[in-house]
C-alpha cells in the first residue's frame, strides 16, 4: 500500500449554532484502497466528506492531496484535484440521455449546438475504459437504479476523478445490483483508484473494504484493517456499547384488517401506469413488508394511501371506513402514523424548531396543552423525553431542524410518528441514513407497536431490514404485486432479489391470499 493520496490533519468544524461536528480529526486514505468511513448519525462523517469535496470549510486543520497542502473551496476545486463524489440521492437529469448527463457543463459543440455523436462516443469510450457498460443513448428516467448509479460513477471518472467518495451507495440496490457494484469498485481499485465508502451496513464493509475509520461524536475512534476487527468490534466503536443486531420478535398474532386496498391503479393522467390493480390488506398485530427496487410503484402507493397523492381508481379503507378521498388530516385522525420516504419535503419543516416539529400534529392534545392554550412546560417536558428516548443529538428542543444531520432529522420524524394513539403505522424507508444503534431502536419500536395490535406497513430498500422485520411480505415490480409470502422468514435474499428484478413472479393463484378479502 502506497503513501496517503489524501489526508486531513487536526480537522475541526463548529457550526454557527455551537454544534461541534468534527473535533481535531485525522483522516487519510491510500492510493488503490477502498476505505470505509462509519459512525452514528451526527458523528461527523458527512461534514468531513463535505470538506474534502469543497462544500464545507474547516475552522481548523489542514488538507493534503498527494503530499501537497491544498485549500478546497468548491466542488470545482475538488474535481481539479481528482476528487469526485457520488451522492446518495443521484444528481442526474432524468429527462436527458446518459450521454447528455455525462457531458453536462462540458458539452462538446458543433457550432452552437451539442455534438451528440461526440458525446455518445466519449461516453462509450469512458464506459469501455473502466469496463462499466452503459447505453449512452438511453434516457436516464428509463434506467434501473443500479444503472443510474453506474452513470454517476462514470460521470465522476469522466471528469478525471481518481478518488471517489460514495455516500451510502447500496441504500437502494438489490443484492444482485450490490454484488455488481462491488465488482466494479474492486476493478477500480485494481486500476489504482481510491474509494471512500460511507455505509451503515457493516457486513458490506467487511466484504468490500480494506481499512476503516470510525467516528463517534465528532472524534476519530481509530483506523483499523477491516479483516482484523469483528462486526461486534465495529458496532461497539461506533456507538460506545454492544449492539445486538438480531431482532427479537415473538410469533405474529394477526387480527382484523386495518388497511384494505382494492383494485388500486394509478397513472392514467400521466399515460404511464405506475400502479396496476393492486390488492392487499395490512392486519393488526402484523408487520407487512413491501419489497421492491425503488421506482416500481411503492412511492405512488404510499402517497395515495396517506393522502399525499389523489386516488385515480380503486378503493382504500382504514379501520373499515372508506378513506379513498380523505384529507391528510382525516387520515391522521384515523390513528395513522406515517414516516415518509422524503423527510425534507413531507416529514419535517426545516426552518421550524425540533419542538415545533415534534408537536405539529398534537397542538390540540392534552399532552402539550391546557385546554385551548399550549403549555410551554408540557411542550418542554414532552420534547425533552422524546429527544432522550430517540437519542436526537442537539443542544435542546429549540434548535432548528435544518441544523441537524440527516439522520437526526429522521429521528425527529420517527419520534413524532411512532408516539401517540395508533392503529396503523406506514413506515417508508424508516432507517435510511440511520446508524446501527438507532436503527435497532426504531426496529424494536415497530415490533412493540405490532405486539400491541397496531398494523405496520413497512417499505424498505434495505433487504436485511425488511426480511428481519416483516411477518408477511409482498413484492412489487413494475407497479404490480408479483409475489406474496405469508411467512417472510422462508425467503432468502437471493430469492427475493429475483422477484424484485422481475426475473420471477408468482401465479395469480399463488398471490391470491394477499387480496383484501383474506
Amino acid at each position: 500500500m502506497s503513501e496517503p493520496v489524501l489526508s486531513m490533519k487536526g480537522i475541526t468544524k463548529i457550526y454557527g449554532n455551537g454544534i461541534l461536528a468534527n473535533d481535531k480529526v485525522d483522516f487519510s486514505v491510500n492510493a488503490g484502497e477502498i476505505h470505509a468511513l462509519m459512525g452514528e448519525n451526527g458523528a461527523g462523517k458527512s461534514t468531513l466528506m463535505k470538506m474534502i469535496f469543497g462544500i464545507e470549510h474547516p475552522d481548523e486543520g489542514e488538507i493534503y492531496c498527494r503530499g501537497q497542502k491544498v485549500e478546497i473551496n468548491s466542488p470545482t476545486d475538488a474535481l481539479k484535484l481528482g476528487i469526485g463524489m457520488v451522492h446518495q440521492h443521484f444528481m442526474l437529469v432524468p429527462s436527458l440521455s446518459v450521454a447528455e448527463n455525462m457531458v453536462l457543463r462540458s458539452e462538446p459543440r458543433k457550432g452552437m449546438f451539442l455534438d451528440m455523436e461526440k458525446a455518445v462516443a466519449e461516453t462509450e469510450a469512458i464506459s469501455q475504459k473502466y469496463n462499466l457498460p452503459i447505453d449512452a443513448r438511453a434516457r436516464v428516467s428509463d434506467l434501473a437504479v443500479g444503472m443510474k448509479q453506474r452513470v454517476e460513477i462514470l460521470k465522476a471518472l469522466y471528469r478525471g476523478a481518481n478518488i471517489l467518495i460514495l455516500d451510502e451507495p447500496t441504500a437502494v440496490l438489490t443484492p444482485q445490483e450490490t454484488s455488481e457494484l462491488f465488482k466494479q469498485l474492486k476493478l477500480l481499485r485494481e486500476q489504482g483508484h481510491t474509494v471512500i465508502f460511507i455505509s451503515h451496513k457493516i457486513r458490506e464493509i467487511k466484504e468490500l473494504c480494506d481499512r476503516i475509520t470510525i467516528l463517534r461524536s465528532g472524534r476519530s475512534m481509530g483506523v483499523y484493517n477491516v479483516d482484523e476487527v469483528s462486526v461486534e468490534d465495529i458496532s461497539r466503536l461506533m456507538v460506545g456499547r454492544d449492539v445486538v443486531s438480531k431482532i427479537d420478535k415473538a410469533p405474529k398474532h394477526p387480527g382484523a384488517p386495518v388497511l384494505e386496498v382494492k383494485n388500486l391503479s394509478y397513472g392514467y393522467a400521466q399515460e404511464k401506469m405506475m400502479l396496476k390493480n393492486v390488492n392487499f390488506s395490512a392486519r393488526g398485530g402484523e408487520i407487512l413488508g413491501i419489497a421492491g427496487v425503488e421506482g416500481n410503484g411503492q412511492r405512488e402507493l404510499i402517497e395515495i394511501i396517506t393522502g399525499l397523492r389523489p386516488i385515480e381508481d380503486g378503493t382504500i379503507k382504514i379501520g373499515g371506513k372508506d378513506s379513498s378521498h380523505f384529507t391528510v388530516r382525516q387520515i391522521r385522525d384515523a390513528k395513522v402514523g406515517h414516516i415518509p420516504q422524503d423527510r425534507l419535503t413531507y416529514g419535517a419543516a426545516g426552518d421550524s424548531t425540533i419542538a415545533e416539529n415534534l408537536i405539529s400534529d398534537k397542538s390540540d392534545s392534552p399532552t402539550v396543552s391546557n385546554g385551548p392554550f399550549l403549555s410551554a412546560k408540557k411542550i418542554k417536558d414532552y420534547c425533552t423525553r422524546l429527544i432522550r428516548d430517540f437519542e436526537i443529538k442537539c443542544a435542546d428542543e429549540n434548535v432548528l431542524v435544518r441544523m441537524l444531520s440527516g439522520g437526526n432529522m429522521q429521528k425527529v420524524v420517527v419520534a413524532r410518528e411512532l408516539t401517540g394513539d395508533l392503529s396503523l403505522v406506514i413506515a417508508d424507508q424508516p432507517t435510511r441514513g440511520i446508524d446501527v444503534g438507532t436503527a435497532k431502536a426504531i426496529h424494536e419500536k415497530l415490533v412493540e407497536l405490532r405486539d400491541s395490535g397496531v398494523a405496520v406497513l413497512l417499505v424498505s430498500a434495505d433487504l436485511n431490514e425488511i426480511m428481519e422485520l416483516s411477518d408477511s411480505m409482498i413484492v412489487m415490480y413494475d407497479g404490480e404485486i408479483v409475489a406474496y409470502f405469508e411467512d417472510a422468514s422462508t425467503l432468502t435474499e437471493a430469492e427475493l432479489g429475483q422477484y424484485m428484478l422481475g426475473v420471477q413472479r408468482q401465479t395469480e393463484d399463488e398471490i391470491r391470499e394477499v387480496c383484501y378479502e383474506q
